[in-house]
C-alpha cells in the first residue's frame, strides 16, 4: 500500500481524508500491524485514483505513457469484484443482442472506448494491450457509425473480449454481426441515449461489487 501511495505522491493524511478513516489506520496497514481486506484495498485504490483524477490524472497519464496507451481513447473502465452474466450486462447497457446467442459469456469488467480515436490513433500493438487488459471483459465502443471497424479490430486481435457493445449506429453493418458470430462474441447494440447514461448505469454495478 505504501509503495502505491508514494507512487501517486499522496500523503497518508490525504488518502485517509478521502477514504473517511483515520491516518493511523493507513499507517497500521502499511506497517503490517493490521491486514487489510479486499474491500478496503478496493477503496484504497479508488481513493488514489480519485485524488489523481482531481489533479488531472498526472500519475495515471505517466503510467499509460510508459505502457504506450492513449488515455484519450478510454472514456471509462471498471473491473467487477464478482463477474456478472452477459444477460444482466445487456440490461445494464439497455442493449439489444444482435448475435444469435450470448454464448453463455460472463463479464468481469468493461472498458468504454471512443471508437474514432481508437481506430485512428492506436497502433495494432496498443490495441492489443487494451485487449489484454480487457480479456473476459466487455469492450464498449462509442461514436460508432456502422460497427464494422471495431469488429475488424477485434477480429484481428489475438485476445478477444467477452462481449462487444456498440453505441451510436442506427443500423449495424451485417459484416460486423457476422464477424461477431465467427468469433462467438456477443454483439450488443446499446439503446441508451448518451454515453454518459451507459457509464452511469454501469457505475451502479461497479459500486455494488
Amino acid at each position: 500500500m505504501r509503495k502505491w501511495r508514494e507512487m501517486f505522491r499522496i500523503s497518508q493524511v490525504e488518502v485517509s481524508r478521502n477514504m473517511g478513516v483515520s491516518p493511523s489506520v493507513i499507517s497500521d496497514y502499511e506497517k503490517g500491524r493490521r491486514t487489510p481486506g479486499s474491500m478496503f484495498i478496493k477503496r484504497f485504490v479508488e481513493s488514489l485514483l480519485s485524488i489523481d483524477e482531481n489533479r488531472g490524472w498526472i500519475v495515471v497519464k505517466k503510467l499509460a505513457k510508459s505502457m504506450n496507451i492513449h488515455l484519450d481513447s478510454i472514456e471509462d473502465m471498471c473491473e467487477f469484484e464478482k463477474p456478472i452474466h452477459v444477460t444482466e450486462f445487456i440490461k445494464l447497457v439497455k442493449g439489444e443482442l444482435l448475435t444469435p446467442s450470448d454464448y453463455g459469456k460472463v463479464i468481469y469488467g468493461y472498458t468504454v472506448l471512443d471508437s474514432i480515436k481508437t481506430i485512428l490513433s492506436l497502433t495494432g500493438n496498443e490495441f492489443y494491450q487494451i485487449m489484454g487488459m480487457t480479456s473476459e471483459r466487455a469492450l464498449i465502443f462509442t461514436r460508432v457509425t456502422a460497427g464494422r471497424s471495431p469488429m475488424v479490430a477485434v477480429r484481428t486481435s489475438p485476445l478477444k473480449p467477452a462481449a462487444v457493445v456498440l453505441h451510436g449506429p442506427r443500423k449495424v453493418d451485417e459484416l460486423a454481426i457476422k464477424l461477431a458470430e465467427l468469433e462467438k462474441i456477443p454483439l450488443i447494440l446499446s439503446l441508451h441515449r448518451t454515453v454518459r447514461d451507459i457509464i452511469r448505469s454501469l457505475r451502479i454495478i461497479c459500486e455494488k461489487t
